[in-house]
């Protein structure tokens, strides 16, 4: 699985063997695993940035599911998340969907269905970011047409501001 190889994924849960028995699980599939054990930890995780996906328990102590999915899609532009919960209500999936959730899949979970989640929000985070790549070098190509060399960097950093 070539997506394995290259995907990074946060995995946040306060049940710690639970974490532990799915890290493990993906890690044995290629998978490159980084563990938090609540919302607090997740958050300072992703500042380090490198996330692909991150697959996240709604109820949690503390900062729980939904606020690290809106803190995650605030500060990082293309990550997926899909959220991961054993007490599912319409009203819990509503929310996360609003929020931006890529999906939200019940415990007790079967493992082969979130490692096909994972490979289908990896990929829409792939298309997400091929689009965005592709529109910034038309803008850049636009750009160039008629600046000087410093207008033109002046330009590029602008944009790359826009960019988490």
């Amino acid at each position: 699985m070539e997506e394995a190889n290259t995907m990074k994924i946060l995995l946040v849960d306060d049940e710690v063997k639970f974490l532990n028995a799915i890290a493990e699980r993906l890690t044995i599939k290629g998978f490159t695993v980084t563990t938090a054990a609540n919302g607090e930890e997740a958050i300072e995780a992703a500042k380090k940035g490198g996330f692909d996906v991150a697959v996240v328990d709604v109820q949690m102590p503390g900062t729980d599911g939904a606020e690290v999915l809106k803190l995650l899609k605030q500060n990082h532009k293309f990550i997926e998340i899909i959220m991961l919960t054993g007490h599912a209500t319409v009203d819990s999936a509503v929310e996360c969907t609003r929020l931006g959730a890529f999906k939200y899949l019940e415990k007790p979970y079967d493992f082969d269905k979130l490692v096909e989640a994972l490979k289908e929000a990896y990929q829409a985070r792939m298309n997400k970011k091929f689009e965005h790549n592709q529109q910034r070098m038309e803008m850049i190509q636009k750009l160039s047409m008629g600046q000087s060399p410093l207008g033109l960097l002046k330009e590029l950093a602008r944009l790359d501001d826009g960019v988490k």
